[in-house]
This record gives C-alpha cells, structure tokens and sequence, in this order.
C-alpha cells in the first residue's frame, strides 16, 4: 500500500473543518499549496525546518519576518491536527519568526490620491477596452463603499441591484450577510461599468459582476491575484510614499480610508459617534463593534478629533462647577 501523502491528508483536514462548520477561505489555497510543496520534495514528515523554508517562500516575496510568521500560524490547526497519524509532525510555534505582528496604523489615502487611483486606472491598456473600466469601477467601489476585496470580487451580477440602489453581500468574512445602500454616484459609475461589460460578454445568471478580460481567465471571474497585481502597478506609476505601518500598502487601505472618511466627516457634523458606530459597524460588516472603534485609536487624525472633542467636553463641565 503506498504512503499517504501530504495532499491526501490536507484534503481530509479541510473536509473535516467544514464538517464542524470552519468556512472555506483563501486559508485553503495557501495549505494546499504548501502539502503539494511538501509531496514535490517527498517530505517523510514534516518538521519546522521544512516548513519554515516553505514560510520564507511567500509569493509576493515580502522578506520580512511578520510574513512569514503569519504563514507558519495558518499551518499549525493542520500540524496539530496531522500528529494523530503522524508523531513525527512538528508544530512550529512563535519562537520560529517571532508573534504574528497585531493590528497597525493603515495608509489613509486622502481625496485626491483616490481620484488620481482612478484616473490611472483608465489609462489600463488596451484603451477602450474592458479591462480599465473593471479595475477603476473595483478600486471605485471599494473605496465608496469600505467593502473587503473578497466580497467585491464575489459579488454576483443579480446581487448589483441599480435600480433599488443597493448591494447584496452574502456570506462574507465570518458568513454574515448584509444589503448596503449606495450613493447616486456609486451607482451611475457600476451602471457604466455594466453597459461596457455587456458589450464583451452575455450576461448569465449567477456570474460574478467583475469579470477578468484578458489571459487564461478569460471571461472568467476577476481573481483576488489580478486585483492585487494592478493595484500595485499602479501605485507604483503614481509614486506614492507608504504611510502607514504595513510593509506595502495594498486594496484594504481603501476600505480602511472609507471608514476614516466617514468617522472624520461625523466629527464634523457633530454626530454622536457612538450612536453612529454601530451603524458603520453593521455597514462594514464587523462581527464586533470593538473591531470599528479601532479606527479612533489606530488612525493619528482620528485621535486628534476624539481629543479635541474630548477637552470640549472637560471644558464645559469644569464651566458648570464653576
């Protein structure tokens, strides 16, 4: 009887999760990739060696050891999991590259950084083409609406309802679904975006509402990999300056920038923020309102309003003792 291999075993690890409820996400490709790596080097059993070269492999070739340590966490439910075959598996731990770095300022991109996204973004090749009008409409709605890249990309056709202004967002991050209203503006752009895609492609009931042009896929659903691909085309071309104290700035910065836009224009406006919270928790889609609040302390301009506002506040009150 020939061994098990490493494949065989993560195919049975991930059913198993999603027998016990665990949703299938992008965790998935990654260990797959990482047990056909394993099968491809004929891995008698895998040990931290191993897997911390694998770790050190990482596709976009960042180099740093926050990377690395975030791949090494995602293999250790599967390590541990793998003992019960195998007493040979090692389960890497922190002392390998150190603690998954937590949450970290993000780069907000102001107004006219956005608007300078979009306009390189049209000039995509090829011209008059479909391919400039997905990624400017992507970046657009992304950054109007404070969605994940995940759940612009998997966003259906019939789930873009113009004429009720609103998107239809099923089973996201943690499998919470939500319907979000659209400004005028949002819609008219999606509304273009529709016409043009028409004109290469039928549309078909059940199809992705951003779909790739170009390459092997074709007609096919545009790909969280493209996406990130173009996106840091073309903040290179425009030159931008990191900002924030991620590695590299990246598509979730555009959500994040949504959320700082709207806390920072509540401030303006003299909104109780935390009446508004739980509405902008509900619209971003947080399992915990804790998870929105974080904007207040992570972002320096938001600090400086809540501050502000604060001392306001201390001011009043000592004017009413006195």
């Amino acid at each position: 009887m020939s061994p098990v291999t490493t494949s065989q075993r993560m195919r049975q690890f991930l059913a198993e999760r999603r027998s016990l409820g665990f949703r299938s996400d992008k965790s998935a490709s990654l260990l797959n990739g990482f047990a056909r790596e394993m099968d491809r080097q004929g891995a008698a059993a895998l040990t931290v060696e191993r897997m911390a070269a694998w770790a050190r492999r990482d596709k976009w070739q960042r180099a740093t050891p926050a990377t690395w340590a975030r791949r090494l966490k995602r293999l250790r439910p599967f390590t541990r999991w793998l003992r019960q075959f195998d007493p040979r598996t090692e389960v890497p731990d922190e002392s390998i590259f150190g603690a998954v770095p937590g949450r970290v300022t993000p780069h907000i991109f102001r107004e006219e950084e956005i608007e300078a996204l979009l306009a390189q973004a049209r000039r995509l090749r090829p011209a008059g083409g479909l391919r400039p009008v997905t990624f400017e409409t992507l970046f657009g709605l992304i950054g109007a609406t404070g969605l994940r890249v995940s759940e612009a990309l998997t966003l259906r056709d019939d789930e873009v309802d113009l004429a009720a202004a609103t998107l239809i967002v099923r089973r996201s991050k943690f499998g919470k679904s939500r319907a979000l209203p659209l400004h005028p503006s949002t819609v008219s752009a999606l509304a273009h975006y529709r016409r043009v895609r028409c004109r290469f492609f039928r549309t078909i009931p059940g199809m992705r509402f951003f779909i790739s042009s170009r390459g092997r896929r074709l007609g096919q659903p545009l790909s969280d990999r493209q996406a990130h691909r173009v996106f840091r085309q073309l903040s290179t071309e425009l030159g931008w300056v990191n900002r924030g104290a991620h590695e590299d700035m990246g598509i979730h910065e555009l959500r994040h920038s949504f959320a700082v836009r709207r806390l920072t224009l509540w401030y303006a406006q003299g909104v109780d923020i935390d009446r508004a919270m739980l509405s902008l928790s509900t619209y971003m889609g947080h399992v915990k309102i804790s998870s929105t609040y974080w904007y207040l302390s992570a972002v320096p301009e938001l600090m400086a309003l809540a501050a502000r506002k604060f001392e306001r506040f201390a001011s009043s009150r000592g004017a009413d003792r006195a």
